[in-house]
């Protein structure tokens, strides 16, 4: 049986609890997503930009998916103790893939800030829900969108800028507490919905946790709108564990004269796949996408990113740096599309990675394709190990030779890790890519490791 069928049969028979637990914006697309994704099914290593992931082989485990939308109690602030120090933020909860209600933050937004369930916000999902992310073009948006019954809505109104960031903490938990049957699988579909009208700034980092030392699987799907002018910093860092598989597609939107910064953290995981789809579709945008991987054992971590400039005077920059050991594999695929009359467009990927061992395995694929002829495009790939001659000048001075590699490790990853906004964020990040680098961060435990 292919692994699409099980899902099928799932949607099929349990499509009214679905749709009892879910948010009309939410059930007014589902039939649509499941006859996609009906008609796609998992796409195999033959599709271009899934060639370096086994999408079928991710999904084939019969994984629980919580329907009827049981309460599985924690306490988030217990499961969650991986506090950045000095980031004043203001912190909310995904359980799962449902928004947690239970615990406000302290502070209070600006006026007509939106933070919430979009079960809560019906008008404004309904004119935005699942308009950027197309479930005719992805097999796993398609899938998501099927399956998700509730999402976080942001909402920033015209010209109003959010000073403090808003922190977003995904927990996956499998097992109630005091639970009489342990539930050894578990699939959650989180679904995130950003709007930014002109002018509007915000900060959002979300940072991905276990709580239980269990298999999870989690689809995620985030779509931001950025207005004419408007300023969005997305930062996604993931401290999961090995038995975690997390399938992220991002679409972004941008307009006139906006401005995305979008930063991809990695540090600890299973098999990590993250998509970007980010459109220009108003002139004098730019965007800056940057990723730091951190892979060791069997590890898996696949990035692939398009950016689409469809109008003159945009620009876009990419650089995503990976550090491998032991047999770790890590891809990167991006693309950067230049459309007829998209001129003055300056672009520049770059991907720069070191493998540890020969058994790590690094795939890098920079793309461009370009239709004007009035451009500034560039992009380059490396794949090496650490510098002989730096690890020898080191060892003459007396520093050993693990301390040394950490060294160079730390220097090279270090310069994604500078170029984010959040100065708090860039220490904090500091110290734990050192902490992983010393083998200090193999699992994420409640995060009891970061204290």
């Amino acid at each position: 049986m292919a692994s699409e069928q099980q899902y099928i049969e799932l949607y099929e028979q349990a499509r009214q609890v679905i749709f009892d637990h879910a948010p009309e914006a939410m059930n007014a697309v589902r039939d649509q997503a499941f006859a996609d994704f009906r008609q796609l099914g998992f796409p195999s290593r033959k599709v271009e930009r899934y060639k370096y992931t086994d999408m079928e082989q991710l999904f084939a485990p019969d994984y629980g998916v919580n329907l009827s939308r049981l309460e599985i109690p924690v306490d988030p602030y217990q499961a969650f103790r991986c506090d950045v120090p000095n980031l004043s933020t203001s912190l909310y909860f995904v359980i799962n893939d449902a928004f947690y209600t239970k615990m406000q933050p302290k502070g209070h937004l600006p006026e007509g800030v939106i933070v919430g369930s979009v079960r809560a916000y019906p008008e404004l999902a309904a004119k935005y829900y699942a308009k950027l992310a197309k479930t005719s073009d992805d097999a796993v948006t398609a899938l998501n969108t099927m399956l998700a019954q509730d999402g976080m809505l942001v909402y920033v109104p015209r010209n109003v800028k959010v000073d403090r960031a808003i922190q977003v903490i995904n927990i996956l938990k499998a097992t109630p507490q005091n639970a009489q049957r342990v539930v050894p699988d578990l699939m959650v579909n989180r679904r995130v919905l950003i709007i930014l009208e002109e002018g509007a700034e915000i900060k959002m980092l979300f940072c991905d946790h276990a709580a239980d030392d269990r298999n999870f699987l989690a689809t995620q799907v985030i779509e931001a709108y950025v207005g004419d002018n408007a300023s969005l910093d997305l930062y996604c860092l993931e401290e999961t564990h090995y038995k975690n598989v997390r399938v992220s597609n991002v679409y972004i939107d941008q307009q006139a004269n906006s401005r995305v910064n979008h930063n991809v953290i990695t540090l600890h995981n299973g098999v990590t796949r993250n998509k970007l789809d980010l459109t220009f579709s108003g002139e004098g945008a730019e965007c800056h996408c940057y990723g730091c991987v951190i892979a060791d054992k069997q590890q898996h971590v696949d990035n692939n990113t398009l950016i689409t400039h469809r109008v003159p005077h945009c620009t876009s920059n990419e650089l995503y740096k990976y550090v491998l050991d032991d047999k770790a594999i890590g891809a990167f695929a991006g693309r950067v599309l230049v459309e007829h009359g998209a001129q003055k467009t300056v672009s520049q990927m770059t991907n720069q990675n070191l493998t540890a061992t020969k058994e790590a395995r690094m795939y890098t694929q920079p793309m461009l394709e370009i239709y004007a002829d009035d451009v500034k495009c560039a992009h380059g790939s490396t794949v090496g190990q650490l510098n002989d001659a730096a690890l020898f000048y080191m060892r003459q001075r007396g520093i050993s030779l693990a301390e040394a590699k950490l060294l160079l490790q730390n220097a090279f990853i270090n310069e994604v890790i500078d170029k984010m906004q959040l100065e708090p964020l860039r220490d904090r990040l500091h110290y734990l890519v050192e902490k992983r680098f010393r083998g200090e961060l193999n699992k994420c435990d409640g995060c009891r490791l970061c204290k």
